[in-house]
């Protein structure tokens, strides 16, 4: 990624050019994914931003002094690593990151691991269109490197002057949010690696704006950890969520949520190439991940009669994802 050194080059004038560098990679990142002209949106997105925040520490390291070239640790005299054609290997953003001299907290740290391993996930392979489901982590990567740039070399860097976050928030209709992408076309090595990176972090660290920025209406969709995790989230004005001073929040007019009973979602399933699903599988399901508990917010009771809300839909639908060859449907 860096190029070799180049001998008359002076200190400054090297650490200007990563910082430039590094400021055209942000910005070209944010105007592709906003471009409504390309889909290839998110993995570009994730290279793009990798490259930024790379020549950013890259250029802090060079500023404090720190060696930031891989060299042979146990030679005598400093043996740096080089490429077949001479150019110095100099530290990858994981390496950088993890350098006990690293300045970033551990939110922004989360969050740059977490698009690290998600570009692990879809390197060299084809994936489904997942930018709406990793929208919360872009735009907080977004947020965490013009604070971060700012802060290491002064205000005048940000990237905030040339770029505007523009969302809609008092004429948001229903018809547009029924039309969102739905979670269950993440492919599933991608819905497996969040579960397993969400896991083991905290509610503090999960819930952190830095690690994933979510713009809050009510009611909330998304309430657990691993779930597609959309940029504007639902939640009720009551919620502690509603509370916190980090989030922006707004409320829309509460509608009345889609009502499914058993025998539709049974059907939708068989509709949608899962034949062998049937109401017995589909209790089954229920009881197993005890479905009906009321705070779980996947259904309600309503005059002895038991509905499902869209959210159990989408956890049917994964499950028959998951297990497709069993329902009779082929890749």
């Amino acid at each position: 990624m860096m190029m070799k050194q180049h001998p008359k080059r002076r200190f400054g004038s090297i650490t200007k050019e990563l910082i430039t560098k590094s400021r055209e990679a942000a910005l070209a990142a944010v105007q592709i994914f906003n471009s409504p002209t390309i889909t290839f949106k998110s993995e570009i997105y994730i290279v793009l931003m990798n490259i930024a925040w790379t020549y950013l520490l890259h250029a802090y390291y060079r500023k404090m002094r720190i060696e930031y070239r891989y060299f042979d640790q146990k030679a005598k005299r400093r043996k740096y690593h080089t490429t077949k054609s001479g150019a110095y290997k100099y530290w990858e953003l994981e390496r950088c990151l993890n350098d006990n001299k690293c300045p970033l907290d551990k939110d922004s740290k989360n969050n740059l691991m977490f698009l690290i391993g998600i570009r692990h996930e879809i390197e060299h392979k084809m994936t489904t269109r997942i930018d709406e489901s990793l929208s919360a982590k872009f735009q907080a990567c977004c947020v965490n490197y013009n604070e971060s740039i700012k802060g290491l070399f002064g205000d005048d860097h940000g990237i905030d002057k040339h770029l505007a976050l523009s969302l809609q928030f008092t004429a948001i209709s229903q018809d547009q949010l029924d039309a969102l992408p739905k979670s269950d076309i993440m492919p599933l090595n991608i819905k497996s690696f969040i579960d397993n990176f969400e896991k083991e972090l905290s509610d503090a660290d999960y819930n952190s704006p830095k690690y994933a920025c979510r713009f809050c209406f009510e009611p909330k969709l998304v309430n657990h950890k691993g779930q597609a995790d959309r940029v504007i989230q639902f939640i009720r004005p009551d919620s502690p969520l509603a509370a916190n001073k980090d989030i922006t929040y707004g409320v829309i007019k509460e509608s009345e949520k889609m009502k499914y009973r058993p025998s539709d979602i049974v059907s939708i399933m068989n509709k949608q190439g899962y034949k062998r699903f049937n109401m017995s599988k589909h209790t089954n399901l229920w009881k197993e991940k005890n479905g009906k508990d009321v705070k779980q917010g996947y259904g309600v009771e309503v005059a002895g009669t038991w509905y499902w809300y869209e959210a159990w839909v989408d956890i049917v639908r994964q499950h028959c994802v998951e297990n497709a060859k069993q329902y009779g449907k082929s890749k």
